[in-house]
Formats: structure tokens, C-alpha cells, sequence
């Protein structure tokens, strides 16, 4: 196991940063107002990396059968209904409801990003019916960007599973019968794997930790069904591996999002299948009104991984947590309302900052939910009620100059 001398010297600086935003404590959130050697000109010692869930365009193979008014899932945000007295939905961008495909639209993103300490963007990747889905806005959007090259991308493969009305509830309403099984075959595996290796690893800006590409991966559970069980996924990998290496890279890393807590099984089930890293993707999993709370339960699970591990683990920090647009079933107890605030954000960045200085032996990755997760309550790009306060909380944290 890891050297753990530091593990949880985390707890007094957390109780500090409690203490001071516990006065807003049970409040709903308030109306405030509007390294790798792969970094390219950005250079830091942090490597902040938000995802990026690429849904507001329209997509060529499904758009018109999952969202008719050819804008993505901007239809669904702007149909966003609040729960109680204050509840902020619609979520209202603040440079309106841009396509994400659009190159000029990345441009004041990548802008926007590097000038506030953001220098990767991990971007959800689907493959579905034997084929990509909603590609087009690392394809045509960022890749096409004329300052793509200020900094980093890397790919998440988005392998869950999708039932009909996830992505458009008014159009589907009660049909929940399963649309797409997230698990692919071996035979579809290998052609992700050529496709991502060609396509997006050759890429000069991908991130690569010790220049081998990350790839991070949400379900391992269908990673494993698709293929057969642990030992065809294990030689499904080592295919993935030597096909990189074939490609000049002197390795893969391979990343995997994690939820809940370590077992045995688990553990084993990381080794075998050699993977490099984990991560989460974000905190929506646990169910908890208050931000503080989420956040704090969420270090206590990261504190678990790290002590049981002996590869890195890197740690997330959520901005929120709201999907009401997408379930008109939900109501106030399934939204982070309380302490909800880009304060106590940069408070939990803070010490996600710490988490990195603590732990010498991994580079310094902190991966953020999100850029632009309107649909889902967590976000970075400005918008009509809190201006770039998200965005200026985490240059502070990076440059050093946040109040606590």
C-alpha cells in the first residue's frame, strides 16, 4: 500500500474550512449575483480537468429521434421547472444557448477555461448501435478550435446503459424500456480502441501522464458484461495496450470511475485487469441535500480508496447536483440546495489542492464535475445568477489568493 503517513491530515484544514462556512448552514443557495510534460502553453503544477458532457448540438445518427427541435438537450434544460420557493430553473447560460459543435463557441470555452486555471477537458465519449454518439463536439467544436492548442483533452468512454426517456422525459414520458446497453463485444471493443488510438491518442494535445494517453472509463460493470467476464476483459485490455504501444506510446493509462467503497473484490478485480487509476466523476451518487455534507462524505470515501490502493487515485470536486430537468418526478430532497455556493466550492478545491500536495508520488489531477453540465446542476461556464464566480474560485485556489 501507499505510504499513508498524511492520509488524514486533511480533517483539521476541513473542520477550519466547516467552521467557516458553517453560518450558512441549512440556507438554500442564494442568488449571489451576477503535471504532465503534455500541458501546452498553460504550465502549472495542477492539472484541472472538467468534464465536458457534449449533448447541446444536434446529433447526425439520434438527434432527431431524442431531441426534434435540433438544439441537443438544450430543450430539455430550457424546460427545467423549479421544486420550491427559489429554486433556480431554468438554468440560464449566461452567453445564451450555444451549440457545443460550433469551433467559435469552443474558442471562448478554451478562453475562458485557461485563464482560470482549467487546462484539460475530459469529454464524454459514447459508443452505441455499433457506432459513435454525440461526437461531434470534440470533433467539429473543439479539434477545430483555433486555440485548441492552449490546452488538453482526454476521452471518457461513457459506457452506461440508456432507457428511453432519459434524455427527453416530455417526448417518452413513462417509456423506460432500455434504448442502448452501454456493454459492447469484443468485436465493437476493438473498434473503439482503433477509432480512440487514431482519432483522438495521435492527437498533440492529448493528455498523457509519463506520455502514456488516459482513458478513463465509467462502468466497469459493463465493461466486464460486454466482454465476457474479467479474464476476456483482461485480454481485451492487453489488445488496447499493445495497439497503443504499436502507435509509439510507450503505454496506456488506464483510468476508471469509481462510486462507493473498496472490497476485496474490487481490489483484486483493479489488479487483474491492470488498470491505472481511479477517479470519480462526480458526488450526484449520494443523495444529500446539503453541500457540505456531500462534500465531506465524499472525502471520507476518497480517504478509503487511497488508503486500500496502491495506484493513485484522483480526486474530484463537484459543484452541485441537480437533474429535476430530466425527472419531473424529483422534487427538493433529491437537489444539493443547502450551502450550495461558489464559496464553499473553493472551499473543497482548496482541499483537493491539499490532497495533491500530500501525495508527491501521483501527478497533481483534480478532475471537476463539470464545465458545462447544465442538465445536471454542476457547471463552471458563467451563467444569469452567479456570474464567473465558479470560474474565479478556482483561479484563486490555483494562484494562491482564495479567502477562506
Amino acid at each position: 500500500m501507499k505510504n499513508k503517513n498524511c492520509a488524514n491530515s486533511y480533517i483539521p484544514s476541513l473542520l477550519l474550512l466547516i467552521s467557516i462556512l458553517i453560518p450558512a448552514c441549512n440556507q438554500p443557495e442564494k442568488n449571489s449575483g451576477v503535471q504532465t510534460e503534455s500541458i501546452p502553453e498553460n504550465k502549472t503544477e495542477y492539472n484541472v480537468a472538467a468534464y465536458i458532457w457534449p449533448s447541446c448540438h444536434h446529433d447526425e445518427r439520434f438527434g432527431d429521434m431524442l431531441w426534434p427541435d435540433k438544439t441537443g438537450e438544450w430543450e430539455i434544460i430550457q424546460k427545467g421547472t423549479p421544486r420550491f420557493p427559489g429554486h433556480y430553473q431554468p438554468k440560464v447560460p449566461l452567453w445564451g444557448y450555444e451549440m457545443d459543435n460550433n469551433p467559435k463557441v469552443m474558442e471562448k470555452w478554451i478562453d475562458a477555461a485557461v485563464s482560470h486555471g482549467v487546462n484539460t477537458f475530459i469529454f464524454d465519449w459514447y459508443w452505441f448501435d455499433d457506432g459513435p454518439f454525440l461526437e461531434s463536439s470534440l470533433n467539429d467544436g473543439f479539434l477545430q478550435a483555433a486555440n485548441r492548442d492552449k490546452m488538453n483533452f482526454y476521452l471518457m468512454w461513457a459506457n452506461h446503459d440508456v432507457k428511453q426517456n432519459y434524455w427527453n422525459v416530455h417526448k417518452y414520458q413513462n417509456d423506460d424500456h432500455q434504448l442502448w446497453d452501454g456493454a459492447v463485444d469484443l468485436e465493437n471493443f476493438k473498434i473503439v480502441a482503433d477509432r480512440v488510438i487514431n482519432n483522438y491518442f495521435k492527437q498533440p494535445n492529448y493528455f498523457k501522464i509519463n506520455g502514456e494517453p488516459v482513458f478513463s472509463i465509467f462502468s466497469l460493470q459493463n465493461l466486464t458484461e460486454g466482454l465476457g467476464g474479467i479474464e476476456p476483459t483482461s485480454e481485451a485490455l492487453e489488445y488496447f495496450r499493445s495497439k497503443t504501444m504499436e502507435a509509439g506510446f510507450p503505454g496506456l493509462h488506464l483510468q476508471l470511475i469509481t462510486y462507493g467503497l473498496p472490497t476485496k473484490e474490487r481490489l483484486e478485480t483493479l489488479d487483474k485487469l491492470k488498470i491505472t487509476s481511479l477517479t470519480q466523476y462526480n458526488w450526484g451518487w449520494m443523495k444529500e441535500p446539503d453541500y457540505i455534507k456531500w462534500a465531506t462524505r465524499a472525502i471520507d470515501i476518497r480517504t478509503q480508496w487511497d488508503e486500500a490502493l496502491t495506484i493513485p487515485f484522483f480526486t474530484n470536486v463537484s459543484i452541485g447536483w441537480d437533474d429535476t430537468p430530466r425527472f419531473p418526478a424529483k422534487d427538493e430532497n433529491d437537489i444539493v440546495r443547502f450551502n450550495k455556493s461558489p464559496q464553499s466550492f473553493a472551499a473543497f478545491l482548496e482541499e483537493a489542492k491539499a490532497y495533491c500536495d500530500r501525495h508527491p508520488e501521483q501527478p497533481k489531477l483534480i478532475t471537476i464535475f463539470s464545465w458545462n453540465e447544465w442538465i445536471e446542476g454542476g457547471y463552471l461556464l458563467p451563467d444569469m445568477k452567479y456570474g464567473y464566480e465558479y470560474l474565479q474560485k478556482v483561479r484563486d485556489v490555483l494562484d494562491g489568493t482564495f479567502e477562506k
